[in-house]
C-alpha cells in the first residue's frame, strides 16, 4: 500500500492507503473521498477527477500525454504545471507520500 495525501480546497487532509497499481482516482473513490467525481469512470473523457499536484512532486510524475492535456482544458481553473487528471496516474511505490490538492470544484 502507498500513502497518498488528498487535501480538500478547505484544507481538510485525508491520508489514504492506496493499493499499488490503482490510479489516484480509484484510490480516492475507494476511500469515499468527496471532491473527485470521476464522471467518466477513468476513461480520460472528462475532467472531473482534476487535482493540483504538490509542487514538490510535479517532476516525479510521468509526463501528461496529449489526451490528458486536452481534457485539462475543461478542468476548473487548470494550472499548466500542477494540474493532472487522477485517472491517468498509476500508483506505484515511487509515489509513496504524494500530496495532491483538490480544486474548489469540478466542472
Amino acid at each position: 500500500m502507498v500513502q497518498i495525501t488528498y487535501i480538500e480546497h478547505d484544507g481538510t487532509q485525508h491520508d489514504v492507503q492506496v493499493a499499488d497499481g490503482l490510479t489516484l482516482m480509484e484510490g480516492a473513490r475507494e476511500s469515499s473521498l468527496s471532491g473527485i467525481e470521476a464522471d467518466c469512470g477513468g476513461a480520460c473523457a472528462c475532467s472531473t477527477c482534476h487535482v493540483y499536484i504538490d509542487a514538490a512532486w510535479v517532476e516525479k510524475l510521468p509526463a501528461k500525454d496529449e489526451m490528458e492535456e486536452d481534457m485539462l482544458d475543461f478542468a476548473w481553473e487548470p494550472d499548466p504545471t500542477r494540474s493532472r487528471l487522477t485517472c491517468q496516474i498509476k500508483v506505484t511505490e515511487a509515489l509513496n507520500g504524494l500530496i495532491v490538492h483538490l480544486p474548489e470544484r469540478q466542472v
